[in-house]
């Protein structure tokens, strides 16, 4: 039986993970809502899901006027800060690596979430046909407005502070969401983005905010700690590009000239078909010198098939990790997998959060 490359340790930057797998960022809404810092259970949620050579956490606002949805950790405070101390703490202490995803939601939000009742923001004064979570249910999003001009170099430094603080909280490095319909994304997919001034129009233009605020991060924390999520073709969040191909091998390029250390791809629609429409992602991992980190639909055939490729170099699980902690263990033995129970996905405590059994529990309690 041939050995598979899943399991092999690898170099990440400075850093060597135990293994090519990485828990990709799933949102779980337990912040504490005063404050919006971590649960006190994400140290042991995160801790028990260490195996993995990398965890990415669950996405994290830069700012308040970048949440989307309830109870979502910040990363903007020193409460959030000594929040997430104690989840890099465990996570090093029981030998894991964990970088923090930063991200703004844009026009994904909902005026009770955003300063003073706020509208949300957004490249183009364009409403999203979406829903978000707010007040314990999922709501239509709020009607956005087009970011001025002059505010712009702002967001680019909530997310400088925002990796700077992600430092401070003892973070390996951080993974900046440019994917899935949120902020960043909305500015470089023609869909979202009508402006005509020089965040506006062409490739280079759209792809600016997304290239500001790696290079801004990249300068502040070092680009070898510094990652980026794109999803070149996921209809998430009623976005779309009418180019995606040329779009993103412009943005890989700049992101190869910045020496960022990994780019994690969504393949497909996030969430759903690989084959939602045609791309070449080939075309990104020929641009990058980095760590290519594919996501999307993986199992382990996938996997092992992508890595002995060569066409990935780490592999993001997303659901199966909710429910296996213990998923690194699971796939090497191809052992079955715990389901997971949607209706703790999102909200709740520590029923469908850190009480999912691993396959040495489940045995001993037989």
């Amino acid at each position: 039986m041939s050995t598979s490359k899943l399991f092999e340790p690898t170099k990440l930057g400075p850093i060597t993970l135990a293994n090519r797998i990485a828990m990709a960022p799933l949102t779980r809404n337990r912040a504490i809502p005063d404050g919006l810092i971590p649960s006190p259970l994400a140290p042991e949620y995160y801790g028990q899901r260490a195996t993995a050579g990398l965890l990415i956490t669950e996405a994290s606002q830069v700012s308040q006027q970048g949440q989307g949805y309830q109870d979502t950790p910040g990363i903007y405070s020193d409460a959030q800060i000594a929040g997430w101390k104690k989840v890099t703490d465990e996570v090093h202490k029981r030998g894991g690596k964990i970088f923090i995803q930063l991200w703004h939601v844009g026009r994904i939000s909902h005026v009770d979430l955003q300063p003073n009742g706020g509208k949300p923001v957004a490249p183009s004064a364009i409403k999203a046909n979406t829903k978000t979570f707010v007040g314990g249910k999922f709501v239509d999003v709020s009607e956005p407005r087009a970011l001025e001009l002059s505010e712009i170099p702002g967001i680019v430094d909530d997310f400088r502070k925002a990796a700077a603080n992600a430092i401070k909280a003892g973070f390996d490095g951080v993974e900046i969401h440019g994917a899935n319909g949120y902020l960043l994304d909305q500015f470089v997919r023609d869909s979202s983005n009508k402006r005509t001034d020089q965040y506006g129009g062409s490739i280079e233009n759209r792809a600016r905010l997304m290239i500001e605020v790696a290079t801004a991060v990249a300068k502040e924390i070092g680009p070898e700690r510094t990652g980026i999520r794109i999803s070149p073709v996921t209809p998430a969040n009623d976005v779309s590009d009418s180019n995606p191909q040329p779009l993103f091998d412009y943005i890989t390029d700049e992101f190869n000239k910045l020496k960022l250390v990994y780019i994690h791809v969504i393949e497909g629609a996030t969430g759903g078909p690989r084959d939602v429409a045609p791309f070449d992602y080939a075309s990104l991992r020929k641009r990058f010198n980095g760590t290519y980190i594919a996501n999307n639909a993986y199992d382990r055939a996938l996997a092992d098939q992508h890595l002995a490729s060569g066409a990935a170099d780490l592999i993001a699980f997303g659901k199966p990790f909710i429910s296996n902690p213990d998923l690194v263990e699971r796939l090497k033995l191809n052992a079955p997998l715990n389901e997971g129970d949607r209706n703790t996905f999102y909200g709740g405590g520590a029923k469908g959060y850190t009480d999912y059994p691993t396959l040495e529990s489940a045995q001993a309690a037989q």
